[in-house]
């Protein structure tokens, strides 16, 4: 069923755009051109984001944060071979894939650890790649109690997460 929902939507979305009269391939070329600049004005948010956490993880600061909060971790459920995947999964998408890899590696893909990984993983986002790629194009800027809000449901999610997979 899910295979055909996208032909769906754009079949029924052309059907709107010829009843409203509107050149779908007009307004796809003006939408793209459009594009473009938009991606030249997020691109350094992206790499510094990239940078940071490539400079995070070579450098060891995430090591040595995951040895110094495990006690924490372990009081609040999340197995320490996760803390590294909950600290860095707010700030990138792909390094969280890689650190998932990481835990099937080690750990298999059917042990309790990497059942709390996949779980992190959907439910939690990329906090400070959103909030850049998305805020950096409108005029809000004031983001004292969004990006708190986030990190907090983010841990929250991530020892719901953890509970859950014991639980089944």
């Amino acid at each position: 069923m899910s295979g055909y929902i996208l032909p769906i939507l754009f079949i029924g979305l052309f059907c709107y755009a010829k009843y409203k009269k509107v050149n779908c391939y007009d307004t796809f070329v003006k939408g793209a051109k459009k594009s473009i600049p938009l991606v030249v004005d997020i691109f350094p948010y992206i790499a510094a984001i990239m940078i940071a956490v490539a400079l995070l993880r070579s450098s060891g600061i995430t090591s040595l944060l995951c040895e110094l909060l495990s006690p924490i971790f372990n009081f609040l459920g999340i197995p320490t071979g996760l803390i590294e995947l909950v600290l860095l999964r707010p700030f990138t998408g792909s390094g969280s894939y890689a650190l998932l890899d990481s835990v099937f590696t080690t750990y298999g893909v059917d042990s309790y650890i990497s059942r709390c990984a996949c779980v992190i993983l959907g439910c939690s986002e990329t906090i400070f790649y959103v909030t850049t790629v998305y805020l950096s194009q409108t005029k809000i800027k004031k983001l004292y109690y969004a990006i708190p809000i986030a990190l907090v449901c983010s841990i929250v999610g991530s020892i719901l997460a953890c509970l859950i997979c014991k639980i089944i």
